[in-house]
């Protein structure tokens, strides 16, 4: 080494002892420290100054807020682990000072400073080594959308999210109808991956526009003409579910159960493309409205239940919708529901079984709250299909039917006790009655079934005690349909049920000699009725009608019981009855069809006397009781040979009467208003009175003859004014003439007619006419002179 180095000066060689050793210091303390204690430990730069130490704990603190995120391979992100020359880094108060001392020593010591750019260039280039904070902190200032100091984790990732959406709401691609057939004729040839995705995304879009939701995440397409939207959803409803079975690869086992798609090799890849595509057919069913086009979605999801099937959240919101459409939609709508409801229920019934029960049975209740002939079809299509699907599960079905049924009884029992309008209006309404209907037609289908027979009792004791709630005139149509259940269930379960005292009642209670009181306009549809106002219990239609829906219920209930071996002993009280009704009634059509009633019930009572007569068995053999009732319905009884050609004569009535009405309804003929006979007579007298009043008058003003002998003309007189009237007086008689005819009918026009041909008399029967009594004078003296 030069000597002039060592002549320096003590100053300027302890300058750069203090630098190295500094240097060499720290380097040694930052490599023996660990992460942890690098990040939280206070550096001892060797500066007097306490700025210096605050500075670098301030550094410290803020390079553990900034960490900068990588994103791997799976897209996840995380942390960059420090590097080793990071690591190293000196503290800021440290390195700063280190900087200025070497500029200061150029300025002071340019020798000293050329010596050490020659020996030890590392020390000079101490910059280009160790990053400075300053430019670390420039750096951070460069990029503050990455390395945001003050923000957390949670805040950068929401904005990465909201980022992308805004960037795809403006890059949407709109889709055209090339681009569908194009689609179409590549799924025909072969489903790929990605372009089942592709079509996915399409139909995802298309299904978004029905509610509205532009803002959503549509994917990469959008939907911008309704002919896009209909070619796109006619595309994945026809021929989409047939190419991704050929990408699954699915063949059918023979088995009786569902072949699930999860059971392919390939249903991973697909599977939740698949779950995107059946929401959207939800989506799409629940926005509908068009019939045709909801008929081809259910068709679609028909076809797609096994695919429902491997997820259970669309099914359960599928289940909804469609018994939605099960309970109000139209007749083909409601049956493809029906099948998709027992097909999933067929294939799943210890999972899915009860929670369709339970709400088709809530959707029953609610459907039927208002009945007419319009809706009493429908009603009567939930019934037998609710009835349908009860019958899949007994021990399911009993628990369903007995709490339902339980609950029909409290109500009862509630109205009983209290005895209040609200209370009988809970039970006497169309709701409790199609309930009871559904329950007596379930126990008639499924009999004999061990589990479900013991409902019949108990629900035969609900209907007659609605039948007894209120047993007046005015819900006697609500007494009929109780009557018509109890038949079915009587009928169909082999029970006796005493259904007659309930029909011969009415026929006691009525009287059907009396006068109506007013003219009905049409007559009283039973079917759709369960009360009658005050003014239709004077209605004639209400009678008739009376009359043949007790014709009707007592045919149907006695052809029921028409082979049985006690039918004599059963038809006494009712003959009785009907014999009393014949004497006292006096209405010849009312009497006509008892009559015939009576003949038929009769014969067949004779021939069930007669046959029992050589029956060699007691009545205590059950078993061979059983087997002549069964021999005898096999022959067929007079009545029910009667009832069976009475059965079709009544159903083709009343189709005629239901397309009849309608016929009549769409012609809109005028209402006629007829006036009664006595009200005619008054308003002719009024008239004719008011006819003769105006005679008078006349006759005062023109001084005519008023009573014999009164006038002070003779008969001379009269005759030549009676013959000499000009012309002028003609005119002015015609004109009174013309007067009194608008006034009056057609009666007085002929009774003023004559008066005119009086002028065409001779003299010597004017001067006979002027002679005789007042009455004919009076007449005549229309022609004098006014």
């Amino acid at each position: 080494p030069p000597p002039r180095a060592v002549d320096a000066g003590p100053g300027v060689a302890t300058m750069y002892q203090l630098a190295c050793n500094m240097a060499k210091g720290n380097k040694r303390k930052l490599a023996t420290l660990s992460v942890d204690e690098f990040l939280t430990s206070a550096f001892d730069s060797g500066s007097p100054s306490g700025s210096d130490a605050e500075e670098t704990g301030a550094a410290s603190k803020k390079k553990t807020r900034v960490r900068k995120k990588v994103k791997d391979g799976k897209g996840k992100k995380t942390l960059q682990p420090k590097t080793q020359e990071e690591r190293k880094e000196k503290p800021k108060g440290a390195a700063q000072e280190h900087k200025e001392q070497l500029s200061r020593l150029k300025e002071k010591d340019p020798e000293f400073f050329k010596f050490l750019a020659e020996n030890d260039q590392k020390l000079l280039n101490f910059d280009d080594t160790d990053s400075s904070d300053d430019d670390g902190e420039n750096q951070l200032h460069v990029l503050p959308g990455e390395l945001e100091v003050d923000s957390n984790d949670e805040e950068e990732e929401d904005q990465k999210e909201t980022a992308p959406k805004s960037k795809k709401g403006r890059d949407l691609i709109p889709i055209t109808i090339r681009m569908v057939e194009s689609w179409r004729e590549a799924a025909e040839a072969k489903l790929t991956y990605k372009l089942f995705h592709d079509i996915v995304m399409a139909f995802k879009a298309a299904v978004s526009t029905t509610k509205g939701d532009d803002n959503g995440q549509l994917g990469k397409y959008k939907v911008e003409d309704s002919s896009v939207f209909n070619a796109l959803v006619s595309f994945c409803i026809q021929d989409l579910l047939s190419a991704l079975q050929k990408v699954l690869q699915l063949k059918p086992d023979g088995k009786k159960r569902l072949l699930l798609p999860s059971s392919s090799s390939q249903w991973q890849k697909v599977r939740q493309d698949v779950s995107v595509y059946l929401a959207g057919l939800i989506q799409l069913l629940s926005s509908l409205t068009e019939v045709s086009v909801v008929s081809a979605v259910l068709r679609h999801m028909n076809d797609l239940v096994p695919y429902y099937l491997c997820f259970p959240k669309h099914t359960r919101v599928l289940l909804k919708q469609v018994v939605m459409q099960w309970s109000t939609g139209e007749e083909t709508v409601r049956v493809l529901a029906f099948l998709i409801l027992n097909k999933i229920s067929r294939d799943k019934q210890d999972v899915y079984l009860n929670l369709v029960l339970k709400q088709m049975y809530v959707a029953y209740v609610k459907n039927c709250k208002f009945t007419s002939p319009n809706v009493l079809p429908m009603i009567n299509f939930m019934q037998r299909s609710l009835t349908e699907m009860y019958a899949l599960d007994y021990q399911a079905t009993y628990q369903h039917a007995f709490i339902y049924i339980r609950q029909l009884a409290i109500h009862l029992r509630n109205a009983m006790t209290l005895k209040k309008k609200e209370t009988y209006q809970s039970v006497y309404n169309w709701q409790f009655i199609h309930c009871l209907f559904l329950w007596c037609r379930l126990l008639s289908t499924v009999y004999p079934n061990d589990v479900l027979e013991p409902l019949i009792y108990p629900l035969t004791q609900v209907i007659i005690g609605c039948i007894k709630l209120l047993p007046t005139s005015r819900y006697y149509p609500l007494r009929l349909h109780c009557v018509r259940a109890l038949t079915l269930l009587s009928d169909c379960t082999n029970t006796f049920i005493p259904v007659m005292p309930f029909l011969l009642e009415i026929i006691q209670q009525v009287d059907f000699n009396k006068k109506p009181g007013r003219m009905s306009v049409r007559p009283i549809n039973f079917a759709v009725v369960l009360k009658l106002s005050t003014a239709n219990l004077q209605e004639k239609a209400y009678r008739d009608g009376l009359i043949e829906q007790l014709y009707d219920l007592t045919l149907e209930y006695l052809h029921t019981q028409a082979h049985t071996i006690g039918f004599p002993e059963l038809v006494l009280p009712a003959t009785i009855q009907l014999k009393t009704f014949l004497k006292e009634c006096k209405v010849a059509n009312y009497c006509k069809q008892i009559r015939q009633l009576l003949e038929k019930v009769q014969e067949n009572s004779s021939f069930i006397t007669k046959r029992r007569q050589k029956a060699t068995f007691g009545v205590v053999d059950k078993e061979a009781v059983a087997s002549w009732e069964k021999e005898v319905k096999e022959e067929v009884s007079p009545l029910q040979k009667y009832y069976s050609s009475w059965k079709k004569l009544r159903e083709k009535e009343i189709i005629l009467e239901i397309t009849g009405k309608e016929r009549l309804e769409d012609l809109h003929f005028p209402e006629i208003k007829r006036r009664k006979l006595q009200e005619s007579k008054e308003k002719d007298k009024k008239e004719f009175r008011d006819l003769f009043d105006s005679d008078s008058s006349s006759d005062d003003e023109s001084c005519g003859f008023k009573s014999k002998g009164a006038s002070k003309k003779s008969n001379e007189d009269i005759v030549k004014d009676l013959s000499g009237m000009d012309s002028e007086d003609a005119e002015e008689d015609e004109d009174d003439h013309l007067s009194f005819e608008d006034e009056s009918d057609d009666e007085e026009k002929t009774s003023v007619k004559p008066s005119r041909a009086v002028a065409k008399m001779s003299h010597s029967e004017l001067e006979g006419l002027a002679e005789g009594d007042e009455d004919v004078v009076e007449d005549l003296e229309f022609s004098d002179e006014d």
